[in-house]
């Protein structure tokens, strides 16, 4: 047991650092490693497997629906990019911008896509003649570049990648169906496939997204009680496709504008996993997205028939999980936290007095519950023990961030809660923004969304004692 301990022991305690638990979460388990270019990083096989099973599982949802995949160039024009005024203000800090080709100046700057509005409501422009037409469901898997100051792995980086849907509608009521229909698609997606309880809501107009008419989000709350934006869906009105001059011809022969919607969800929410649901041995893997849901490890295996046994058991169970065998020469101490710190949410022990019994051991990584099973109901032993994974990450994480909610009915309130107590502070807001800006000067603390349940707090805005008129979840974030 010495080796697992000294492997648990280069984790830095949650407790002690928490911004060092994560880094050394996301190098020990071998999901990224740093470059030479400033705020990129190689996401190694293990990460970039993480990141495939959460893309099959949305994109399957989206096809489903009925969306289709593209691809847009990596270059945006200015004078594209230009068209549209409040968008192009909101990213301008964050853009990269492409001067030179070879060795000849660029007649026009290029920016790296930070986001892709423009080159959609370009082609779309081109496209959409008639209101048959029309819906247009569009989605691209691709990388997007934001110059940010401040970086760290997944959670905020100068080159991410991501999904972007990008539709174009008849009427701003099926729009902002859409716009609510995807929204709920992130949420499900969070609380069923990766255990993640969230907040559903809509964004302030100080937060929404640059060039939006309404903004709607998922908010999770992390270990250390800050709130991760994990998915977002945006309303844009026919803003859009006034500026690119996107018209089609309505049922009744006039000339119309279409209305859009854009959401996506990036590779943050890989972030989002390790700081809901890991501990101070590693990762802790939802199965739906973990790259391998059974780890094998055969005990005693220098014993005649032990590899055969457990190479058998592979073959059998790889029809309907992700499953992999170690049979290197490490110790099954050492085994036991290599496969801990990187997630696996079962494992599964065989030796030699299994075998006698026609019988396997399963422990789960989040509790490390061991359950004897017999062979011949293996596979519904394994599916049943993933779920009990599956459900119990999610009711420790919504547990957990029902503890750390608090209500505040004035400023001195909140303030205190946000000074002393880690988490989210439901509060009623006037809707006047300088109260949001005081909020954050004063108590360090950004609305975060205005939930769809509203609740009840008081009469009054928390900042201003002025009437209010939505409850809000404020909190620190990343």
């Amino acid at each position: 047991m010495a080796e697992q301990k000294k492997m648990v022991e280069a984790i830095t305690p949650m407790e002690e650092d928490f911004a060092k638990w994560y880094t050394d979460i996301v190098k020990k388990a071998e999901l990224m490693d740093y470059t030479s270019v400033r705020g990129c990083m190689v996401i190694e096989p293990y990460g970039w497997a993480i990141w495939e099973n959460i893309q099959h599982i949305l994109d399957t949802t989206f096809k489903e629906l009925g969306h289709e995949n593209v691809s847009m160039p990596m270059f945006i024009p200015e004078s594209l990019l230009n068209k549209e005024k409040d968008h192009v203000q909101g990213f301008a800090p964050e853009v990269a911008w492409v001067t030179m080709g070879g060795n000849e100046k660029l007649q026009e700057r290029m920016c790296v896509r930070p986001t892709s509005e423009t080159l959609f409501c370009d082609h779309y422009a081109k496209v959409i003649q008639s209101w048959r037409d029309l819906p247009k469901l569009y989605n691209q898997w691709c990388s997007v570049v934001r110059w940010e100051k401040t970086t760290r792995p997944f959670l905020r980086s100068v080159e991410f990648h991501w999904q972007e849907g990008h539709t174009m509608h008849e009427t701003p009521e099926e729009a902002k169906a859409e716009t609510e229909q995807m929204l709920k698609v992130y949420a499900d997606f969070c609380e069923n496939d990766l255990a993640m309880p969230v907040i559903k809501g809509r964004k302030t107009d100080k937060e929404k997204f640059a060039g939006a008419e309404a903004t709607y989000t998922i908010e999770a709350m992390m270990h250390d009680g800050k709130a991760l934006q994990s998915g977002t869906s945006h309303y844009f009105g026919d803003g859009f496709a006034k500026a690119f001059d996107v018209t089609f011809q309505g049922r009744d022969n006039s000339s119309c504008h279409p209305f859009q919607t854009s959401w996506g969800m990036s590779t943050r929410i890989i972030g989002g996993i390790i700081m809901t649901h890991g501990d101070n041995n590693g990762l802790v893997l939802p199965p739906a997205i973990a790259p391998i849901q059974v780890i094998i490890l055969p005990i005693a295996q220098h014993k005649p028939g032990v590899l055969d046994k457990a190479h058998e058991l592979r073959e059998r169970l790889k029809k309907n999980f992700r499953v992999k065998i170690d049979e290197s020469e490490q110790s099954p101490g050492w085994k036991f936290a290599q496969y801990e710190m990187k997630g696996v949410p079962l494992r599964l022990e065989i030796g030699p007095k299994d075998m006698e019994k026609n019988q396997c051991v399963l422990v789960r990584r989040n509790d490390r519950e061991k359950t004897f099973v017999d062979l011949d109901n293996l596979e519904a032993a394994i599916t049943e023990q993933l779920e009990a994974v599956r459900q119990g990450i999610y009711d420790k994480a919504l547990a957990r961030r029902e503890s750390m909610t608090y209500s505040a009915t004035s400023m001195d309130e909140l303030k205190d809660i946000a000074d002393s107590k880690p988490g989210f502070i439901k509060a009623m807001w006037c809707g006047d923004e300088a109260c949001e800006e005081k909020l954050k000067e004063v108590a360090g603390v950004s609305s975060r969304c205005m939930p769809f349940e509203q609740e009840h707090i008081s009469d009054t805005c928390v900042c201003c004692g002025k009437p209010a008129k939505s409850m809000v979840y404020w909190g620190k974030a990343y």
